[in-house]
Order: C-alpha cells, then structure tokens, then sequence
C-alpha cells in the first residue's frame, strides 16, 4: 500500500473515533484508538494460567514427630543430653512433671533452651490443675482443688483460671493439660476425686468450661479431660480399668460433661484410658469408636491421649505399638512420659505407615491439626 493510502486510512479511522466518541461518552476516543492498535481485547478467561507448584509432603519422619508429646526424665536444663536429644527430634510437644522443676529463672531457661534447640515449633505442655495436681507449687503455692472451685460462681473460676494462665504463660508453657472434666462425688483422695469441679455431668461440664475459658483468655491452650469420662473409677496409672457403662448413659454423660467445653471451642481433648465394653475391647485411647463419638459431638481440635506408659495401657502392649494403634485409632497426639523412647516412637509410626498398618491419610490428618494448634500453616508439612 502506498504512503498516501496508508495515511488516507488513518484519516478515515479518525474520523470513526470521533464519532464513537460523540456516542460513547468521555474516554472512547483513547480507547478505540488504543483497540484499533492493539488488535482483539484478551479476556481474562482466556489468559494462560500458571500451574500451581506440584505438592511435596515433609519427609515421613519429620511427619511422624510432630504427633508425639514426650518428657525429658529428671532433665532440669536444655544443655542435658536427654533435653538435648528430645529437643532434635522435631516433636510436637513436650510435657514437663515435676522433676524438671525447680524455680520460675531454672524453668523460664528450660523451656527457652528446649525450643532454641528445636527444629520446629515446640509445645510445652504441663499438668497443672490445682490442687492436688500442681506441677508448678514451688513457683505458684498452694492453689484451690477444681471441687473448691466449683463452689464458686462460673465468673470466679474464670478469673481464677486466667490468673493462672497468664502465671503459666510468662513461665514460657503454652499447652496445659486441664482442665478435668470428669464426674465424681466421691471422696476427695479418689483417682478423680476432688479434681472433678462436681458431681453431675451438666454442673461440672459449665465449670470445666467456665475454667477452660479463662485458661484461653491468658492465651495458653486448655486441654480437656479425660474423655468420654472417668469419674468414680480405678486409677488407671495402677492397671486395667472396665466401666460397664451402657451405651445411651455413656453418650448422654459425654455429651452433658464435654459439651459445653466444646462448644466453648477448646482446643485439645485428652482421651482417658479406662476401657468401656459399650464402645469396644480396648482403652479409650486406643479405641476408634471412642474418638468417633469425640467428633460426633462437634470436636474439631486436638485428640490428645493419657500418657501411654500408663500401665492401664502399658500392662499390655509396648510403648511404640500403643503410638501406633492410638494413632490409628483417631490420636492426634500421642503423651508419653518416657522421653529416651522417642526416637523408638517416631521409628514406629514411619514403620507403620510404610506396611500400611496405619494410613498416611490418618497421620497426615493428625499433622496438619498439630501444626494449626502451633499456630502453623498446615501445608507447609502436609498436601490437601
């Protein structure tokens, strides 16, 4: 085309925008022209969109780790080979008793230790309930049992808890096992005792909660127990435990007691060893109706079980087939207090998902509740 018909064209073309323009208002006129130059608009549908990068899983080890919780012997510091090794691991907690304690400057510089030495994020967890049950007395005093706490107004024992929490939270824990929520008007030196806060199912469940709350408000993470319930039983730490309860009175005592910590939004359930027969053979913990009938009430956090070198569970099983079947069976987090078998543990679990007795799904399911209960993204660790 020649230069004189090439300009004719661009006259003609100008001469369209400008009517265009009269049409269609302020602003046609650069956008014709800009349309006449760059050709047919692109949609944002029709744009290429970039692949999402393919999923990689943490190493199977790395996954396994994260659902144990285990202490540290008779460690009082992080520098001891025990802490140190336990710290490597890349758990998901550990739990401190009373040993590792010896004042608020030894324990503030434990747990700093423990954590600079992990590889990930760590929880540190304690039973602190009051009472009887008081890991940290040397540091906070003699404090009230849950049972002299449930004479108290809900507001009170709220107040009480979120002073006691905020006292854990500067020591440096973060997960604290309690409160008990487990019936039991029985006498006070009882396995649950006076560490129930009453003696029906629906006074103890709004005072476990009104407890759980204030615990919450100090911003550390309450842990409610022992599920589906254990109030006016054998101890477990002593052997086997049966409750011939039947199947309706068990649903509706777990759904009158844990309920309302539930709904309150707790973020971790530890699961009780007593063995029910309406649920099936084995101890709670281990017992995949039992974590079913967690779920069924709404529970959405964290299934932690009792300690299981306790002999309810120890008497007949060892420690690493107990983390395996726990987990198996709905654990999110296996407690054990024998820290020099953490490494034993973890073996385990890798073991087990590698012949198929446990189901990756079902670790990797435990994982990503762990990680957002450390407050962790959980697909940094586990896909879908």
């Amino acid at each position: 085309m020649s230069g004189r018909a090439t300009s004719y064209c661009w006259r003609a073309l100008a001469v369209v925008v400008v009517l265009l323009a009269a049409c269609g208002g302020s602003g046609a006129p650069e956008r014709a022209a800009e349309d006449a130059r760059e050709g047919p608009a692109t949609t944002p549908s029709s744009a290429a969109e970039p692949a999402p990068p393919p999923c990689a899983p943490a190493p199977l080890e790395v996954r396994a780790a994260t659902v144990l919780v285990v202490g540290i012997g008779n460690a009082t510091t992080a520098e001891h080979p025990l802490s140190a090794e336990v710290a490597s691991l890349g758990l998901g907690g550990v739990v401190l008793v009373k040993p590792n304690v010896v004042d608020a400057t030894q324990v503030r510089t434990l747990v700093d230790g423990l954590r600079r030495q992990s590889p990930r994020p760590l929880l540190v967890s304690v039973d602190e309930e009051g009472g009887r049950v008081s890991r940290l007395r040397p540091m906070i005093g003699a404090t009230p049992s849950a049972r002299e706490l449930g004479r108290r107004p809900p507001a009170e024992i709220t107040a009480v808890a979120a002073e006691r929490g905020a006292t854990l939270r500067d020591l440096g824990f973060d997960l604290i096992l309690a409160p008990v929520v487990d019936v039991d008007g029985g006498p006070a030196g009882g396995a649950i005792g006076d560490r129930s806060f009453a003696a029906t199912p629906a006074e103890a469940g709004a005072r476990a909660a009104a407890f759980a709350e204030g615990l919450s408000r100090a911003g550390v993470v309450a842990t409610a127990k022992h599920f589906p319930g254990q109030g006016e039983v054998a101890d477990s730490h002593d052997g086997a435990v049966v409750a011939d309860v039947a199947l309706g009175e068990l649903e509706a005592t777990a759904a009158a007691t844990f309920g309302p910590v539930i709904e309150g939004g707790v973020p971790a359930v530890m699961m009780s060893h007593v063995t029910f027969p309406a649920l099936g053979p084995l101890p709670t913990s281990l017992e995949p109706a039992a974590y079913r009938l967690l779920r069924s009430l709404g529970f959405e956090g964290v299934g932690v079980t009792d300690a299981v070198n306790m002999s309810a569970v120890a008497d007949q099983r060892s420690l690493t087939e107990a983390t395996v079947m726990a987990l198996a069976a709905g654990a999110d987090l296996v407690l054990a207090t024998p820290g020099d078998q953490a490494a034993a543990m973890r073996a385990a679990v890798v073991a087990a998902v590698a012949d198929g007795r446990l189901p990756e799904a079902r670790l990797d399911e435990a994982v990503a509740r762990v990680l957002a209960l450390r407050g962790e993204e959980p697909s940094t660790m586990v896909c879908g």
